[in-house]
């Protein structure tokens, strides 16, 4: 602990960076899995892929991307990127289900979620986040 650190800040930051810690291992093992079901089960996907009016072949294509996001998303150095692309996925995801007339469905608030938690977890754990955003002056 530095001579400019109190004890209670000490605590608040080793707080953020859990809750960041675990927020982001959420985002992670939830794009992880679907990326997943996505490469190695695309059948249990078809019917949520037909709604949205997406072809069944596209699971190949779908599946990839999101790991690779989950994986950019998951190391500190590219992290930022990740973000970047797991909030573009998620709002495609949102889309097409806006699209399709379910607005407020649970894969679009699911979707919402985790882009929320995908911020709020680099925003706890990446202080040139916080000086980019700051939500208290």
């Amino acid at each position: 602990m530095s001579e400019t650190t109190s004890a209670p800040e000490t605590m608040t930051l080793h707080r953020a960076l859990w809750a960041s810690r675990i927020m982001s291992a959420l985002v992670v093992i939830a794009l992880v899995v679907d990326g997943t079901i996505q490469l190695f089960a695309p059948a249990q996907m078809a019917s949520m892929l037909q709604e949205t009016g997406l072809a069944l072949d596209l699971t190949r294509i779908i599946g990839p991307i999101i790991l690779v996001c989950a994986v950019l998303y998951a190391i500190p150095a590219t992290a930022v990127l990740g973000a970047i692309l797991v909030t573009g996925f998620l709002g495609g995801a949102i889309c097409a289900h806006v699209r399709i007339g379910e607005l407020g469905s649970p894969p679009e608030l699911i979707s919402l979620l985790l882009g929320a938690m995908t911020w709020g977890g680099l925003y706890l754990r990446d202080p040139r986040i916080r000086a980019l955003l700051p939500l208290i002056h």
